[in-house]
């Protein structure tokens, strides 16, 4: 469990500072970062200045002249994901990473998905999916009681049933869950499976590296914790998966090349995951957010985020009426609760009017956990580095308000 024992590892100056980078602090309190991160500065001024770029002398003409910068991209995730640039490939979202990364594994009637009961919704759907066309098996390893994965269960899982894949996904959207992953990656390894990672609440959350974690393929957003734009994300794929010629299911002249009239060979790198069309303000501004968050620090955005949903968990759980519904030995800052007598819609709009950003999950996201939780909908509230301890006990004061003056 990550030492939270230096929970303000900003002086009230960095702070400031930070918080001048995010216009957005000045007109709400922003806890939906795991929906959305505020744009920083630099990236929102990288996006623009290219749009302008593109207006000005025309947009094949402004990505060669910004070639570079576009290459910066790829350099800062391998910096960010502690890999080599050539194993990252850009998407227009996690989910169109995550299955870009599915089409490439030739899946066979029979075959094993072994996952958990806490992936992703799109994941699952994703899962069933292969099921429906393919005729895979989907297998969900159980949970320990603590919360999270059972790893000595799933271990065993992945020796009798020798899946074609193992995902999880490494902090699951409806909740604060952090999944041992790379516990999960150490058995795979030993035993050479096949390991994909959704790793979209975790990027820019926490240090991730995926060696450590030993996975085969890992997706992410850049629009969360990450704080990059939307419509942006990225797909890693190591060198083994590279060697032994994975490649998308529909790949273009981008990823590959037309070596003779019936022959074609997909690139060298994860490239061959792209396709030619590219949103470059898009890219320049994921790689803006990415270098300000390296330089933030994300050992130290580790430490202060998950201390201020600490701080925000602890005080919703004294409100009565309040059922706070994380559970994990580790937990994120991903802050989810539910409130006696009122239903999800009012409660959202209540907080909204209080100029106090939140998000909604629901039962069909999360079946299993909603389900063993007995829970039909959830708020979650979403702090993050640049956000401060006085803005979580005015959201805490504000639940307790609202669950205080009762239904509606």
């Amino acid at each position: 469990m990550r030492d939270k024992s230096n929970a303000f590892p900003f002086s009230g100056e960095a702070l400031q500072a930070l918080r001048a980078d995010a216009p957005g602090c000045e007109q709400v309190i922003h806890f939906n970062n795991a929906g959305c991160g505020l744009l920083p500065t630099p990236a929102l001024e990288a996006m623009v200045d290219h749009l302008k770029l593109e207006a000005a002398i025309g947009g094949y003409e402004a990505s060669a002249a910004r070639a570079a910068q576009v290459r910066d991209f790829y350099g800062s995730i391998a910096d960010l994901i502690g890999c080599r640039p050539e194993n990252v490939a850009f998407a227009g979202s996690a989910t169109h990473a995550y299955s870009k990364a599915l089409s490439a594994i030739p899946f066979e009637p029979g075959d094993v998905i072994l996952t958990t009961r806490n992936d992703f919704i799109s994941n699952q759907i994703a899962f069933m999916a292969l099921r429906r066309r393919f005729g895979v098996e989907i297998a969900h390893a159980p949970d320990h009681p603590d919360g999270g994965v059972d790893v000595a269960a799933m271990a065993a899982m992945m020796r009798a049933r020798r899946p074609r894949l193992v995902a999880a996904t490494h902090v699951p959207t409806n909740s604060g869950l952090v999944q041992p992953v790379a516990e999960i990656g150490g058995h795979c390894r030993e035993l050479d499976l096949l390991y994909l990672v959704d790793a979209c609440q975790s990027v820019g959350q926490y240090p991730v590296d995926v060696e450590e974690i030993g996975c085969d393929l890992l997706t992410a957003t850049c629009r969360k914790f990450l704080r990059g734009p939307r419509g942006s994300g990225f797909l890693y794929v190591s060198d083994r998966v590279l060697a032994q010629g994975y490649e998308p299911l529909f790949i273009d002249m981008y990823g590959a090349r037309w070596t003779a009239a019936d022959r074609y060979e997909p690139v060298d790198s994860a490239a061959r995951f792209e396709e030619w069309e590219f949103p470059y303000s898009t890219v320049l501004g994921c790689a803006a957010a990415v270098r300000y968050a390296l330089g933030v620090g994300l050992e130290r955005i580790s430490l202060r985020t998950p201390a201020l949903a600490s701080r925000l968990r602890d005080r919703l759980a004294a409100v009565p009426g309040v059922r706070v519904l994380d559970r994990g030995r580790e937990l994120a800052a991903l802050v989810t609760f539910d409130v006696e007598g009122w239903r999800p819609q009012p409660f959202k709009a209540a907080m909204d009017a209080r100029g106090i950003n939140s998000a909604l999950s629901f039962r069909e996201f999360a079946q299993y956990d909603f389900a063993d939780k007995d829970v039909e909908w959830a708020l979650r509230l979403s702090p993050h580095y640049y956000n401060t301890e006085e803005e979580v006990d005015r959201v805490a004061d504000t639940v307790a308000g609202l669950a205080k003056d009762g239904a509606r």
